[in-house]
């Protein structure tokens, strides 16, 4: 079982007269709402940034029942884990959350509420990193309670017999570690808002948004250059184009002599956009690449497979990942299918890309022109040019991986099926690491 730090988000569903309730008699049912609303879409933009820097797992714990799931994904996205928060006070459900976080493979885990503005994705890295060496990571809340508890064990005891709600949480559950010997760690304090005497908090926040939006210079996004190898992919390339269009990238086909009717298709497409470029090159997905990357005109460079879909927002990931300080990115790995196994491939490739660094082609592979020219481009293979590439950024630099994941086509597996596919793949790594020759790999990979 792959062990991964845990970050868990207390929230509900922002339905008017069932939160914020403290709140109603200052704004009404319907403002205070929207400021449940507006909090966990603030706290989450957090927990994105914190994503790109932090290895971690998310899971939305939500106020009230299964059925009330689809509330939330249509609110919130796709990318994140949701779980009812189940019955009980708020200790009985931090509990079971922190429980099924440990029982499922958790190294450390994290809860947060989404009532703290001032939480920062600083403030989380800084619990996570707390958790190496204590038992229990508190922030500290300025009304007695607290906006963070971290643990690395489950510890039913920190949450049993405590006055939840009041000014005595924080105090109580520092002496209950304290009698159990627990090594503790605390963040700074910060305000929750519960009450109408705390909006002042919210407003400052908005305001500093404000200004910030005001004063600061409009920074530039840079370009983006998407570069698609195709070789017969009439069957794929139409839907990977369309999804492209919306976003304002340069789209760069660079096709290696296809029989069937790809071109046709791209052409077509071409036609009602000034962003997509058609050129050929010689066979070979590393020399098609390269090829492509010589004429784009984008700072950044992100190579796509012809069977695989891009999020939608990718630019401003990729864009975001890159300015986290990252030499190069790639995204998380969903493959299309409902194969028995292909969950367990996906888990796979997460634990490598995240652990070891080394993402591979099908995930959408990014990073700046002057870096890819620097280190020389794709080295001309056959074969495995993107695993030769990746592990010369890795000597360079982090590679940072997107949470939100590429969708890739599951063919290849159903056609020769999971342990086959992952046992070929498996098997060209090793070839290439014994020295043999990557053509000959190719032809073995191939069955040529």
């Amino acid at each position: 079982m792959i062990k991964r730090d845990r970050l868990i988000i207390f929230t509900r569903y922002p339905q008017p007269g069932k939160t914020k309730t403290r709140l109603i008699p200052a704004l009404g049912a319907v403002p205070a709402a929207e400021l449940q609303r507006k909090m966990t879409e603030h706290t989450l933009e957090q927990v994105e940034s914190l994503t790109l820097t932090t290895p971690i797992a998310v899971e939305i714990w939500f106020a009230g029942s299964e059925d009330e799931s689809h509330l939330m994904r249509d609110w919130l996205g796709l990318r994140w884990q949701y779980n009812p928060q189940g019955a009980g006070d708020l200790g009985d459900r931090m509990a079971q959350a922190f429980a099924s976080a440990f029982a499922t493979g958790a190294a450390t885990a994290v809860t947060i509420g989404t009532d703290c503005p001032g939480l920062n994705a600083a403030l989380m890295a800084e619990a996570f990193q707390a958790l190496q060496d204590h038992d229990l990571v508190l922030g500290t809340a300025t009304d007695g309670g607290y906006y963070l508890i971290g643990l690395r064990r489950m510890i039913p005891e920190l949450f049993v017999g405590v006055a939840w709600s009041t000014e005595r949480v924080f105090a109580q559950t520092i002496a209950i570690a304290r009698s159990l010997g627990l090594k503790v760690a605390t963040l700074e304090p910060l305000s929750d808002i519960d009450r109408p005497e705390d909006l002042p908090i919210w407003e400052a926040v908005l305001e500093a948004k404000a200004v910030r939006s005001q004063t600061l210079p409009k920074k530039k996004s840079p370009t983006i250059s998407v570069i698609i190898p195709v070789l017969n992919e009439a069957g794929t390339i139409e839907s990977v184009l369309k999804m492209l269009q919306p976003e304002a990238v340069e789209i760069i086909v660079v096709d290696g002599g296809s029989q069937d009717s790809t071109i046709a298709l791209s052409e077509a497409l071409a036609q009602h956009s000034a962003h997509i470029n058609i050129i050929s090159a010689t066979p070979g997905r590393a020399n098609q690449m390269n090829a492509g990357a010589a004429i784009a005109t984008g700072e950044i460079l992100l190579f796509l497979h012809a069977d695989t879909c891009l999020p939608s927002g990718f630019s401003a990931l990729v864009v975001q990942a890159l300015e986290s300080g990252a030499i190069a990115g790639a995204f998380a790995l969903h493959i299309a299918g409902a194969m028995p196994g292909l969950r367990w491939i996906e888990r796979g490739v997460q634990w490598r890309s995240r652990f070891l660094q080394l993402p591979y082609g099908d995930q959408a592979i990014f990073l700046k022109a002057s870096q890819f020219w620097a280190i020389g481009g794709f080295a001309n293979l056959p074969i495995m040019e993107d695993f030769e590439l990746v592990r010369r950024l890795q000597k360079l630099g982090k590679i940072a991986i997107v949470s939100t994941p590429v969708l890739t086509s599951g063919r290849r597996w159903q056609k020769l099926g999971i342990f086959k596919t992952t046992l070929m793949n498996q098997g060209a790594i090793i070839a290439y690491f014994l020295g043999i020759s990557p053509d000959r790999i190719a032809r073995w990979y191939r069955g040529k």
